[in-house]
């Protein structure tokens, strides 16, 4: 049954106020804890390296509000232009994304934006423990060049994903995943797990491979997803970051350096990048996903050499991604052509 949106009624003045109120007790609860713990070490890691904290204005706002996580524009800057090694860049994700993806997930559920809660408390455990396997076992085997390629091809998936939906009219349908049972909730877990085993790989994977799944496969809208997906890899970034820093013990000091001149970014940029979120149309969601995605294609073909063999690897990923893209489409069982999206600040 298709069901018309009236646009949302002007929120009053003390709601509106809200979102900013709770963004400031973040942000202060975080400088003083920066400043307190990191000290003269946290003020000289902003001046030494401030292109990275310059870059993270940019990967909070892109972390708090899509489905691509902060890592889609920190890891590509990192490893094209400043230099810095994959690997070091994957545990920078995790680290950076336990702190502006964790403080956009609290802005998430305290506004109670419209998120799938089942999919959130059956992905998430999954997810955890798809990324401590992975960066425990999988991870140490990857090169630094699969990594890196890796990253791409799955962002480049989603961005497949995004235009062959639009183009096959099934994406952005329903409020929530429209049929319930055994089957959607083996399909969440099985995403979950899958998303967590890429994500320690790359970095990135977890909120992804949701995404697609439910937007896709379930015909649930951008403004429900993206919310969901955000939560989702906040928990999942933080399991890996445990990972790394306690079990694996293998976070350079160079890294440390890194965290401590992004954090005070962060904080502010992934909440914000959530409350815009809110207040942007799932279509615009959508083509700002696209246009990062072809800049991150764009720049992998030019900037990074790519051995024959990884190309071939690539393509074959790339190709499997498509199929199961596309099989998705054909799945009726969720519907095909009833709008039900949220608009703007409604639900």
């Amino acid at each position: 049954m298709t069901v018309l949106e009236r646009p949302a009624p002007p929120a009053p003045r003390e709601h509106r106020r809200t979102p900013f109120r709770l963004q400031a007790l973040l942000a202060v609860t975080v400088w003083t804890a920066w400043l307190v713990l990191g000290g003269g070490e946290a003020l000289d890691a902003i001046r030494r390296h401030a292109s990275v904290a310059v870059t993270m204005i940019f990967g909070s706002l892109v972390g708090g509000g899509t489905s691509e996580g902060g890592g889609a524009i920190a890891f590509p800057m990192f490893t094209k232009v400043l230099g810095i090694p994959p690997t070091d860049a994957r545990v920078f994700t995790f680290l950076i994304q336990s702190v502006g993806m964790i403080g956009a997930a609290i802005v998430i559920l305290v506004l109670r934006v419209p998120v799938e809660r089942r999919v959130i408390a059956l992905g998430t455990p999954a997810g955890v423990a798809g990324v401590l396997f992975s960066t425990t076992v999988l991870a140490p085997g990857v090169p630094s060049s699969g990594i890196r390629l890796g990253f791409t091809v799955l962002i480049v998936a989603l961005g497949i994903a995004l235009v062959v939906g639009q183009a096959r009219g099934t994406v952005a349908h329903h409020r929530a995943i429209p049929v319930r049972g055994r089957r959607e909730d083996a399909v969440i877990v099985v995403a979950g797990l899958a998303g967590g085993l890429l994500s320690g790989m790359v970095g990135v994977g977890e909120n992804t491979v949701m995404f697609l799944v439910l937007v896709l496969l379930f015909r649930v809208s951008e403004k429900v997803s993206t919310p969901t997906t955000v939560v989702i890899m906040s928990v999942v970034s933080v399991a890996a970051s445990f990972s790394h820093v306690v079990l694996l013990r293998d976070v350079p000091p160079v890294v440390w350096e890194y965290w401590l001149a992004a954090v005070p970014i962060v904080v502010v940029g992934a909440p914000l990048g959530a409350v815009i979120c809110r207040r942007l149309s799932a279509a615009t969601i959508r083509w700002i996903l696209v246009v990062l995605i072809a800049a991150e294609l764009v720049s992998t073909v030019v900037l990074v050499p790519i051995p024959p063999v990884a190309a071939v690897l690539a393509v074959t990923g790339l190709a499997l991604a498509t199929a199961v893209c596309l099989l998705f489409t054909r799945v009726r069982r969720y519907g095909a052509g009833t709008s039900t999206e949220p608009q703007g600040e409604a639900a």
